[in-house]
């Protein structure tokens, strides 16, 4: 027999299949008895159809297209036979689905199949629409649907009423229909019919709010019964299931009872026998039996309250976590965290259960344990809890080490009862996982250490036993070199010992400094690390005198180093031992106290977003001869309004996208210095982290301000010693008669000269109109100087013709020579090409360039202009860049 032909039966095609080696071999031979089915339907083969459609089915379950076919199931549900309405509708369930539009060609024969007197048919019919039932088939068939809920054959009843859950479902206005006769199922002795009422039932509750009324008020007291006979009854082997009569009604039940008692004291009432009836008879020994034990629990803890019921449901939890079985002891912690916020009290009295649950060999048992403690921990319980989690901690393996220890953590910070036990913890958690411990937790931890001035030294000497012993723990050696660099003479002279402290080996200076040379020099050790260790160092280099000289031997190690922020750390902080050691006691004395509530506010993330802290070069300063008014950076950025207050980083440089570079933030000048606010640091201003500090000047003589000012800065002082991104080479020297800590780094970075009154009279330029405008250097550094010469055209005094003028300063010449501008939004900006793209050496000429400004508010807002200036020198890029607000008046 040719295997291909639609007499091949089932059996042999799938064999011919199975047999094939490759996927090729598969398809063709799918694609072979796929054509030999399509000319079977295209000549209306009637004798092999019910074999066809069985094949289709079969090819259909290997992922192939089979929608040819599915006329050919709709041909054998209309055939009068049962064989053929079988594999029809089979071949309807599997092939089509509710959102093909071939489906509604069914719905008559489906309807007519309803009403057949042949049960087995009209099974047949449910089946089908239980499965593929869409909204308009559930409309049309709803009567005969509900009609069947009355049919005398039970097995009938039970497919009626899946169907019926089908319906409500896709229409929950058919809801009502249902509602009494699916109330008559529940007085049903046949099981199986029973436990489809109940479950038509629960959905009808979900679904409609007249059903869970009608149901809460004549159905309660009928469940109840009908459970308590399940519960009782005797041994049927019918329904036994390990010694349980069928656990499969009493879930459903309970979940029925549960949806009925939510919110309803009542029924809750009604029902709280007959749920402790459960919950202790049923034996916990088999699966099926905890199965209703977590059922009967979560029904318990769902109802109205009952606290001598809820009791017996957590005690039943507290049994399930001594249960050798995994998902058992994970569904019991689950639903204790649920319990905790219903009756914590019941719940904290198998803790000690639940902690041995955080020490489980299986991970998801570990994790949902570890939250479950976390939850339970409060002002009376936490000494004993976090004990046992950090002796844990020990021992723990490594990838749960960082989540235990982040609770560890949050535990400790929450419910700290006072400062000395937080810090105590907190070295204990850094001294066994410190490479798991965020930045953010030793950041609060030298908050705290700051805040507490009795416990310096205790604090200082522990870090420096800890660290001892624990010196690969990075975050602890973080700590350590912090409170070693503040507190280093306290460790050294034994200041503050407690009663409670051991006796420790007398610390010289020299250990001292043994601890931040280790950590400097070890090789898993971080720049962070090494950054502030170079800060520690500097700070002891003024407070052991006799260690000055070792100190400055270990910085200087790291002038050459490949690293460009310690490389620079080091130069600069060697030039400050070396030259500048009658201020060096002023800048490395010990920090301020850090303002907690700031800090614990910003972590909330409550406080505003503060100015940005990014580097850029080396700041050039403007250079006009008007007096700037009141707030020029709020009008060079024109932020929301003319009122608004001085600009944040996190609204975004509008300059800084027009230029597309990453400007450090450019402060205003105003006449007078401003005061520091609480909490600032000129050290971490001078030799940290911070921003950098604000340019002040008067309307005279401009002046850049020193290391040792006091700068404003909104920047928390913890903030800047864990950051490092703002380098001490964006000080700038000063001119003739400036503070002597003004020129503090000796040249270090690009000196940027001020010129003086006379270059900025030497020219004059004017309009037609008769107004002359004095000519200004724009901008000057050693390299570099820009002059600028404005004109204005005859009736628009809005718009300004400015020409720069660009002489080289140096004996080099400048190729690739190019000029940008950025400017306010209420200012419109042309630039014209310049003269050259190359500027000649020192006296062999200039480059010019002309652009235009148009002011739209002249007169109301004053011009402000920041420039970048990019050239090449021997081959290697230069970058300048400056910002100008002196520009004459009536511009």
């Amino acid at each position: 027999m040719n295997p291909f032909s639609s007499g091949t039966r089932l059996r042999d095609m799938i064999r011919a299949i199975r047999a094939c080696k490759t996927a090729a071999e598969e398809r063709a031979v799918v694609r072979k008895e796929c054509a030999t089915i399509r000319a079977a339907v295209s000549e209306n083969d009637q004798d092999y159809r019910h074999r066809n459609l069985a094949k289709l089915m079969f090819i259909h379950m290997l992922g192939y297209p089979t929608h040819f076919g599915q006329m050919e199931c709709l041909k054998s549900i209309a055939s009068a036979g049962f064989p053929e309405k079988r594999i029809g509708y089979l071949g309807l369930m599997l092939l089509l689905d509710e959102r093909q539009e071939v489906l509604m060609l069914v719905t008559n024969s489906l309807k007519q199949d309803l009403n057949h007197t042949n049960q087995y048919i009209v099974g047949l019919a449910l089946c089908a629409l239980g499965n593929i039932c869409s909204a308009e088939m559930a409309r049309d068939l709803a009567p005969e649907v509900e009609r069947l809920l009355q049919f005398r054959d039970p097995n009938i009843r039970k497919k009626v009423a899946l169907c019926s859950i089908r319906i409500i479902k896709k229409v929950p206005d058919l809801a009502e229909n249902f509602i009494s006769p699916a109330a008559a199922l529940l007085k049903e002795k046949h099981h199986g019919v029973l436990i489809t009422g109940v479950q038509l039932c629960t959905d009808l509750c979900k679904v409609s709010t007249e059903a869970l009324d009608y149901f809460r008020k004549r159905c309660t007291e009928g469940l109840v019964k009908v459970l308590k006979d399940v519960v009782n009854s005797p041994y049927s082997p019918e329904y036994d299931m390990s010694g349980i009569t069928d656990p499969f009604l009493h879930i459903r039940f309970l979940r029925l009872l549960r949806i009925l008692g939510q919110g309803d004291a009542d029924a809750s009432d009604c029902m709280n026998d007959i749920l402790a009836q459960v919950a202790t008879k049923t034996e916990p020994n088999k699966n099926a039996g905890n199965a209703i034990l977590y059922e009967c629990v979560e029904t318990i803890m769902s109802i109205e309250d009952n606290s001598g019921l809820r009791v017996l449901a957590i005690n039943i939890l507290g049994r399930f976590l001594s249960n050798r079985d995994n998902n058992i002891r994970y569904v019991a912690l689950n639903m204790l965290m649920k319990a905790i916020a219903v009756d914590a009290q019941a719940v904290q009295r198998h803790r000690a259960t639940i902690l041995e649950c955080v020490k489980d060999s299986d991970a998801s048992i570990r994790k949902r344990a570890l939250e479950l403690i976390f939850l339970l921990v409060n002002e009376s319980n936490v000494k004993p809890l976090t004990k046992e989690l950090i002796d844990y901690l020990e021992v723990s393996d490594q990838e749960f080490k960082e989540d235990l220890t982040a609770k560890i953590c949050s535990i400790v910070e929450k419910f700290s009862p006072e400062k000395q036990w937080y810090i105590d913890q907190m070295l204990k958690v850094l001294s066994e996982a410190g490479n798991f411990v965020k930045d953010e937790v030793w950041h609060a931890l030298i908050v705290v250490i700051s805040n507490a001035p009795d416990l310096h030294g205790y604090t200082v000497r522990a870090l420096y036993r800890a660290v001892q012993t624990s010196g690969e723990q990075e975050s602890l050696v973080r700590v350590a070199v912090w409170c070693i660099g503040e507190y280093g003479e306290m460790l050294v002279n034994n200041v503050g010992m407690l009663n409670i402290e051991e006796p420790i080996t007398q610390v010289t200076e020299s250990d001292a400094v043994d601890v931040l040379e280790i950590a400097m020099k070890r090789h898993t050790s971080d720049i962070t690390t090494r950054a502030m260790s170079l800060i520690a160092l500097l700070k002891l280099s003024s407070r052991f005198p006799s260690c000055s000289q070792r100190v400055k031997e270990i910085i200087v190690q790291h002038k050459g180093g490949l690293v460009l922020e310690l490389q620079q750390r080091s130069i600069e902080f060697n030039s400050i031992i070396e030259r500048h050691q009658n201020i060096r006691p002023a800048l490395v004395e010990r920090m301020p106290v850090l303002d907690e509530a700031t800090y614990s506010g910003k972590r909330a993330g409550s406080l505003p977003p503060t100015v940005s802290t990014s580097t850029g070069s080396s700041l050039n300063l403007p250079n006009g001869v008007a007096k700037p008014p009141a707030a020029p950076l709020v009008d060079l950025l024109d932020l929301t309004s003319d009122d608004a207050p001085a600009p944040s980083s996190s609204d975004g440089d509008f300059l800084q996208d027009l230029l597309g570079v990453d400007l450090a933030p450019i402060p205003s000048l105003s006449g007078t210095s401003q005061a520091p606010p609480s909490g600032t640091d000129v050290l971490l201003d001078l030799l940290s982290i911070g921003t950098p500090p604000p340019v002040q000047t008067n309307p005279s003589t401009p002046i850049i301000s020193s290391p040792s000012q006091n700068s404003q800065t909104s920047v928390a002082p913890l903030e800047r010693l864990s950051s490092l991104s703002s380098p001490l080479s964006t000080q700038v020297s000063s001119p003739a008669g400036a503070s002597p800590i003004v020129d503090l780094l000796d040249g270090l970075s690009p000196s940027l000269s001020m010129p003086d009154n006379k270059a900025q009279e030497s020219n004059f330029s004017g309009d037609n109109n008769g107004l002359v405008y004095p000519s200004i250097v724009a901008f000057q550094s050693g390299s570099l100087k820009m002059m600028f010469s404005f004109s204005k055209p005859p009736g628009n005094p809005q718009t300004t013709i400015i020409q720069a003028t660009f002489t080289n300063m140096s004996s080099n010449v400048y190729t690739d020579f190019i000029f940008q501008a950025a400017v306010p939004k209420f200012v419109q900006l042309h630039l014209d090409p310049a003269s050259s793209n190359s500027l000649p050496a020192s006296g062999n000429g200039s480059v010019t360039q002309k652009f235009r400004v148009t002011n739209s508010q002249h007169g109301q807002k004053p011009l402000a202009m920041r420039i970048r200036i990019a050239y090449k020198v021997n081959g290697q890029d230069v970058l300048e860049q400056g910002q100008i607000n002196k520009f004459p008046a009536g511009l």
